[in-house]
């Protein structure tokens, strides 16, 4: 009895890489056109089965080391053409989304789904310097800003769990700094923070800086107006 327990305990670490097995992944029976097909369909399952974004190590599983997977979605969105819905690159992965266009006739028919963030102008302007500027402290926020930004308003963030706590500064007193979450690309449906808007472009401009931002140096096209008046607005937005 010992003995077949200890044989049915040693199967049990191999289950999982068993279901590997199980896959053909290189189908190298079928022709080429009818492999790539196969494929497609199975990332195209794979992805609609998820609850969350799929990325490329798991879909690596289920097809041919020679497969691109870039190319492989491509096919699959060609023919996706014309349809309500699509694949679409975010948080590190692919999901099925609808299409914009269709979002009024799915809250008519079926209501909102998952009910987004509601944020305040307040926290989508901390959210916003948290997003270009991590890892960034509480305290480095409240310098940009000119007056505090309360603990509550980033307990709010962090309950809507669109930041978390990052590395602690190397400042005096090494304060926690704060970075964004995969719930917020998700949320606003970015593949990497590299997507956030213009960013490659003001950094290359020399425009999107945490020294400047720090400095009260802000430019333009970050700010919301010029002098006093831009400074009462972001006030009241943080109050």
């Amino acid at each position: 009895m010992a003995e077949a327990t200890r044989r049915r305990g040693k199967g049990r670490p191999d289950d999982r890489r068993s279901g590997d097995r199980l896959v053909d992944r290189e189908l190298d029976h079928l022709p080429p056109e009818a492999r790539w097909r196969e494929w497609m369909q199975r990332v195209e399952a794979a992805i609609f089965a998820a609850s969350e974004p799929v990325g490329r190590e798991t879909l690596a599983r289920i097809v041919g080391k020679s497969c691109s997977i870039d190319l492989l979605i491509d096919d699959i969105r060609e023919e996706l053409r014309g349809r309500p819905y699509d694949l679409v690159a975010v948080a590190g992965g692919w999901k099925h989304l609808t299409r914009p266009a269709y979002a009024d006739a799915i809250r008519a028919a079926v209501g909102g789904g998952e009910k987004a963030a509601e944020l305040t102008p307040s926290e989508v302007l901390v959210l916003m310097c948290i997003a270009y500027f991590q890892p960034i402290t509480r305290g480095e926020l409240s310098s940009f800003f000119g007056k505090e930004v309360s603990r509550d308003l980033i307990g709010q963030l962090r309950g809507a769990s669109l930041i978390v706590s990052g590395p602690r500064s190397p400042t005096p007193g090494a304060p926690y700094t704060y970075v964004t979450t995969k719930e917020f690309l998700l949320e606003f449906g970015l593949d990497t923070l590299r997507d956030l808007p213009d960013v490659e472009a003001l950094e290359d401009a020399g425009l999107l800086s945490k020294d400047k931002l720090l400095a009260g140096d802000i430019p333009a096209a970050l700010g919301q107006g010029e002098g006093e008046e831009e400074e009462e607005v972001v006030e009241d937005q943080v109050s």
